[in-house]
């Protein structure tokens, strides 16, 4: 939380790591919360050095959760007659609907049976986006496990396990850490795992089960090229609590690497995981490297949405309109100075959703190349938050509808149809194929035969009398 002064225009930090903050009606005071822990402060920068912690320790409430729960069913109604983007509720008749649903609030037992009641409610019309989530009940904590970033296949012959795979990860990125890659870790593909944390390791166990709740210190682990102690190294590594990370970086890899070899490294490949943080940090890191390709394939299988699908398109659609050269340089620049030129087709299936269905749609309103795969989750309802409800439960209302040029509503409900049709079938996947980006790369390779787009080579340098 940060004060700024408007006199003197200095920033002034207060607290860190707040979970919440309220300022008092006259101004003077900031009341925050960090976890369980309630500070005062005075809202000025020497507030700053003398909080004062709020104790809650007597301080007590009544509650009836039947009550709450009465109250919560309303409001969740409130929220969607006030704020659903079709003020005429789809056609439905929205009092009847929640004279009927109400009827069961008297027999819920438990939060959770709440959220069952209110989901069963909002998805009577039939639009995306309708989420109700959380409330004040407990949930048990999992426990985490200290993962290696590898994965493990059982030699039976040899009664142990080895490492059949070690996930290659970004060290320099913590989010794509790989354990057993990092500097002075000796771990091979290959080796068996004989040890960890000094437990023996045989075919009878689970390796998972040794590392369970070891997520927040080293481990130690005992390997050897051999299925026995004779010349067995101990190493230590940082674990990590989940490996999708990796998992995911190594499918995008993969499928690069895929494409630059069926190529000749002409074609560039990104993968778009979302149109949110992860999308546009991983467009960026992974698109401007390629802007120099000759063809691009874009992939948004599997998108989990977000916002950001105009940015995309808005780089992915610009012209070039002119090129440029320097004297210590034959590099052919580019006006505007990044932009693809080549083309382009995009991946698409049945989870591209949200802002991932939005995305394919108006690659194709921008004529940047075919869609291929199948059609996408169809759900393009925009929503917001509107703070929480009184249990500190969530609810999500569809309030922001896509529509065409012509005004017409678009996506919602049926999503959008590939220009080329193809299935990812079972018996392809297990084979280790992947049929969709085996069609793109045929679709663009085929566009780059038609008609390739090569930036021009450097000119000779001109004579002043040669001018035109």
């Amino acid at each position: 939380m940060i004060l700024f002064s408007f006199k003197d225009r200095k920033e002034t930090t207060l607290g860190e790591g707040l979970r919440a903050f309220t300022v008092s009606d006259d101004g003077k005071k900031v009341l925050t919360r960090a976890e369980h822990d309630f500070k005062l402060y005075d809202a000025k920068p020497e507030g700053k050095a003398s909080p004062k912690t709020i104790s809650t320790a007597n301080l007590l409430v009544d509650r009836v959760p039947q009550q709450e729960w009465a109250e919560i069913f309303n409001e969740v109604w409130r929220r969607y007659r006030d704020f659903c983007y079709a003020q005429n509720m789809h056609g439905y008749d929205w009092d009847a609907l929640r004279k009927q649903y109400a009827a069961l609030v008297p027999f819920v037992a438990h939060r959770s049976d709440l959220n069952y009641v209110l989901g069963e409610m909002v998805s009577e019309l039939s639009t995306s986006h309708s989420y109700i989530e959380g409330g004040d009940y407990e949930m048990p904590k999992r426990p985490q496990d200290a993962l290696p970033g590898a994965s493990f296949e059982l030699d039976r012959s040899a009664g142990r396990y080895r490492i059949s795979k070690i996930y290659r990860g970004h060290n320099e990125e913590d989010l794509y850490r790989s354990p057993l890659t990092e500097v002075g870790v000796d771990a091979r593909e290959g080796d068996y795992v004989l040890a960890i944390d000094g437990e023996d390791l045989t075919a009878d166990k689970n390796p998972y089960q040794l590392l369970r709740n070891k997520a927040n210190r080293p481990v130690q682990v005992t390997l050897n090229s051999k299925p026995s102690t004779d010349g067995a190294r101990h190493i230590s590594y940082r674990p990590i609590t989940t490996e999708r990370n990796l998992l995911y970086l190594d499918w995008v890899a993969h499928n690069r690497q895929a494409v630059s070899k069926a190529t000749n490294g002409r074609v560039g490949y990104i993968h778009i995981p979302d149109m949110g943080a992860a999308g546009i940090r991983e467009f960026i890191k992974f698109y401007y490297p390629q802007i120099r390709k000759e063809a691009l394939i874009v992939d948004v299988r599997g998108n989990g949405g977000g916002n950001i699908s105009q940015m995309l398109i808005e780089r992915l659609r610009r012209q070039l309109l002119g090129t440029d050269y320097d004297r210590v340089s034959d590099y052919t620049g580019t006006y505007p100075f990044a932009v693809f030129y080549g083309p382009k087709v995009c991946l698409i299936n049945e989870t591209s959703a949200s802002d991932g269905d939005i995305f394919p749609y108006m690659f194709r309103q921008a004529d940047l190349g075919p869609l291929i795969g199948k059609r996408t989750w169809g759900g393009v309802v925009g929503i917001t938050g509107r703070g929480p409800l009184l249990d500190g439960g969530t609810v999500f209302v569809p309030e922001f509808a896509s529509a065409s040029v012509d005004g017409k509503y678009i996506i919602e409900g049926h999503g959008v149809d590939p220009d080329i049709v193809v299935e990812n079938d079972p018996a392809s996947v297990i084979a280790g194929r992947d049929p969709q980006l085996e069609r793109g790369i045929s679709e663009v390779t085929k566009a780059l035969a038609a008609n390739p787009k090569k930036l021009p080579p450097r000119p000779p340098d001109p004579v002043d009398h040669a001018r035109p």
